[in-house]
């Protein structure tokens, strides 16, 4: 067993001789320079010892004081240096962005590397719904909207206006659009359809042709399934060429003709206070960069205005 003074009595002797101060020492442990004396002077009789000597407004190390501070700070440093290294890191802020399962899955989780790398601090949390979650009930911290733009009460910015296109594999051969009836037509089914909703049928009537479909029809509820079969081979799919922008650049899809097609506009929403201001940041400027560098890769279309509702 040690035979150790008290360590409140360490302490404050170790803070004392590091600042020559009583009253510096009182500051640094919370606590008045009477109790850094009286705890001082209990170290002194418990060693037998004169550790300061006490003049007015300041003190002075003895000999023996001298002798025995190197060891306090290099003790209690040591102890400062174990505590630390066991000490939990301090929890990263979690961010949770929410958007289309679709845009989600083509989109986002392809460049979760790249926001790790723009925004260490932080982590992500992706939340994919195609219904419209209420910032203002908390737990979602800021959205991307696809649809008209009407977002009242939340501060919007345009990411990309988006367009529609017949996409397909390259190893289906097509060459133009005579070659449409020899392959099924993918369809992503609407949840709301008007005359402006990015539809064969709507393509089709801006081609000036009439819808026919001889070689077949697959119809997917989720986008990114449509997307998928476009991939492998299954037909010819009617999408959105943002979430095709990878595919289109690899190569993996094509876009063997026109015309496009107006789609919707992209917009990153969150309440508008300062403080959601300034926590979003980082994660805001990130989102928007990532919107440039695709406009700058790909004839995505960015402009103002009203789009037809989508989800």
């Amino acid at each position: 067993m040690r035979d150790l003074p008290p360590l409140s009595a360490l302490r404050a002797f170790e803070a004392a001789a590091r600042h020559l101060s009583f009253k510096k020492a009182a500051d640094e442990l919370s606590v008045t320079p009477t109790a850094i004396s009286h705890q001082v002077r209990q170290l002194e009789e418990w060693l037998g010892l004169r550790l300061f000597e006490r003049h007015v407004r300041r003190v002075v190390l003895t000999k023996e004081g001298k002798e025995l501070f190197p060891s306090m700070r290099e003790g209690f440093d040591t102890l400062v240096r174990g505590i630390d290294a066991l000490r939990a890191p301090p929890a990263q802020e979690v961010l949770t962005l929410s958007s289309t399962v679709a845009f989600t899955s083509k989109w986002l989780v392809p460049r979760v590397p790249a926001f790790r790398a723009a925004c260490p601090g932080m982590d992500l949390r992706l939340h994919a719904s195609d219904e419209a979650v209420d910032l203002r009930a908390g737990g979602v911290d800021l959205a991307v909207r696809y649809g008209r733009g009407a977002h009242e009460g939340l501060r919007a910015e345009l990411l990309f206006q988006d367009r529609f296109a017949p996409v397909c594999s390259p190893r289906l051969g097509v060459g133009g659009v005579e070659d449409l009836g020899r392959h099924p037509l993918i369809h992503f089914e609407w949840r709301r359809v008007d005359d402006a909703t990015p539809t064969w049928s709507r393509w089709f009537a801006s081609a000036g042709r009439r819808y026919r479909a001889p070689g077949g029809e697959l119809r997917f509820s989720d986008e990114s399934h449509a997307i998928q079969a476009a991939i492998a081979g299954q037909g010819i799919a009617m999408v959105s060429l943002v979430l095709v922008a990878e595919e289109l650049a690899s190569g993996a899809l094509v876009q063997p003709f026109g015309p496009e097609l107006d789609g919707f506009a992209y917009h990153l929403v969150h309440l508008e206070t300062p403080r959601h201001a300034e926590r979003l940041a980082p994660i805001r400027q990130w989102l928007l960069s990532e919107a440039k560098k695709l406009e700058a890769r790909a004839p995505v279309r960015k402009r103002k205005g009203n789009a037809p509702r989508r989800r």
